[in-house]
């Protein structure tokens, strides 16, 4: 990722790490634990039993703070949006837009064995929401926009002439990297595919 910000790149993607972080709070364990189980094996498998013992709480406890498993989704949604958010602005302190969406394309490369193994964990979520349906399945575009909207704002400085167009299709190039690196278990197909993404982010603006 040259000179991004690495203590983003997780958090964008909202990749939770195996081990339990020190310090959280009961809340935030139950978070963290149903985005990796989310990201693992998908909502309809997901109980609050296997979270709660995940996150190491009480499965009495859960119910203090999320009364439904759809709180707990929406509670996985709103802190992974703040996780991209964040990582968005550490990108902005690089010194050109290219650099910027090169350092975003990479991101994923930072965690290609996760990726391969069980998806992009952005790409998951939104694909489980909209299976999922229901109110919360309404934020089922809220995390892709996002990155969407930024990566727009980068082309537009780069003088294109679609900037809309040109980052709903980097993020297209992206989730179908990774979809289908994850598909054929294919590490190697991630790495060309990403190395593809970051030239054609390097060429000059049509």
């Amino acid at each position: 990722m040259g000179s991004a910000p690495r203590r983003w790149v997780t958090a964008s993607l909202g990749l939770v790490a195996d081990s339990k972080p020190r310090g959280p709070s009961k809340r935030e364990r139950l978070v963290s634990s149903a985005a990796k189980l989310v990201h693992r094996q998908g909502i309809e498998r997901t109980t609050l039993a296997q979270v709660a013992a995940d996150a190491d709480v009480p499965l009495g406890n859960v119910y203090y703070y999320f009364k439904t498993r759809d709180e707990l989704l929406r509670a996985v949604v709103d802190a992974r949006l703040a996780e991209v958010r964040e990582f968005l602005a550490g990108l902005d302190s690089l010194s050109s837009p290219r650099a910027r969406l090169g350092a975003l394309a990479t991101s994923w490369t930072t965690i290609a064995d996760d990726v391969v193994d069980y998806g992009c964990p952005i790409g998951g979520l939104t694909a489980e929401l909209v299976k999922h349906g229901g109110a919360v399945g309404e934020r089922r575009a809220v995390l892709l926009r996002e990155i969407v909207s930024w990566a727009e704002e980068q082309y537009r400085e780069l003088g294109h002439s679609d900037p809309s167009t040109d980052a709903e299709s980097l993020i297209v190039r992206i989730q179908g990297a990774a979809l289908v690196a994850s598909a054929f278990g294919d590490r190697d197909l991630l790495d060309r595919e990403f190395a593809s993404i970051e030239h054609a982010i390097e060429a000059p603006a049509p």
